[in-house]
């Protein structure tokens, strides 16, 4: 009996709640679906293109990415940086853009043990996100591919 008084409780958190979202199947009305093929994603999201300089005002912008509590990146000016993710200088040279996409969208799709939050995940799959972002994503499909757009210029 002690263990269905634990079951149902416990089930019923896992139940995604209704209208926190306003799209169809749950989604915001302006998320862009996403396909994962080898360990990439192809596509720019929603066939934007990215300008690399907001990009690099988006990583280092602690409201928005807060790459850098996380990662070093070489941006003039910055010192204090993360160690808990690889630096990301020469990111370009050693993986692709789609490659690049997959890790910003959502890393766990590699690492599902990853502490690396999915900028572009899908936000019914977010654990307890705060307040400002149930229902949607952390950062925008612009936003993403901006990031992505100066990530590929760290050669």
């Amino acid at each position: 009996m002690q263990f269905h008084k634990t079951l149902i409780p416990v089930l019923l958190a896992c139940l995604p709640l209704s209208g926190m979202t306003s799209g169809q199947d749950g989604l915001p009305d302006d998320y862009c679906r996403w396909e994962v093929v080898e360990y990439t994603i192809m596509e720019p999201l929603c066939g934007l293109a990215g300008d690399a300089q907001r990009g690099m005002e988006i990583v280092s912008d602690s409201n928005r990415g807060n790459c850098l509590a996380c990662h070093q990146l070489p941006i003039p000016g910055i010192e204090a940086y993360g160690t808990i993710g690889p630096p990301l200088a020469g990111i370009a040279a050693r993986l692709s853009v789609p490659q690049i996409r997959l890790r910003i969208v959502d890393w766990r799709n590699i690492n599902p043990m990853s502490i690396m939050p999915g900028f572009y995940r899908d936000p019914r799959l977010i654990n307890r996100p705060g307040e400002k972002y149930r229902g949607r994503t952390f950062l925008t499909a612009q936003q993403i591919e901006d990031v992505i757009a100066y990530l590929a210029t760290l050669e």
